[in-house]
């Protein structure tokens, strides 16, 4: 964790842009976006949710540093027996924003769920870390999470 924010500490430090852009605005696109990848999560699915808000290159990392690479890949680990009768819940504790604002990070708290065939609920909490890249149409989509 400590590394991945080193990275991307480096690389907000080593971009450089001609117009500065409101970064407290930009915060609010990026807590917007948190929210409504949760609501989606919530409302159609956590491997829809977790495709929509992709990039075309997103990577994420699970399961003891497992890399998942791509929107599709991305969508069927999430679409994976572990998952079924699963929710996630988080929000972000932190955000920063490039100075150029088309790049931003989050990190905060996440909760998931899952209710086991036995009726009990496990619960796994931890920290979560997305890197953000604003798209050609201006929407945000995660790069790393």
């Amino acid at each position: 964790m400590k590394t991945t924010i080193l990275i991307a500490a480096v690389i907000f430090s080593t971009v450089s842009c001609s117009t500065p852009v409101d970064k407290e605005s930009v915060k609010k696109e990026i807590l917007l976006t948190e929210q409504n990848f949760e609501k989606m999560a919530f409302e159609s699915g956590i491997a829809e949710a977790f495709y929509f808000f992709a990039d075309e290159q997103a990577v994420i990392v699970r399961e003891n540093d497992s890399i998942i690479k791509g929107k599709d890949p991305i969508r069927d680990y999430y679409l994976g027996k572990n998952f079924k009768n699963t929710s996630v819940n988080w929000s972000p504790d932190f955000i920063d924003v490039s100075d150029c604002g088309n790049l931003a990070y989050t990190y905060g708290k996440y909760v998931w769920k899952t209710i086991t065939e036995t009726g009990d609920t496990l619960e796994n909490r931890g920290i979560f870390h997305t890197v953000w890249k604003k798209q050609a149409n201006n929407e945000w989509k995660y790069v790393w999470d």
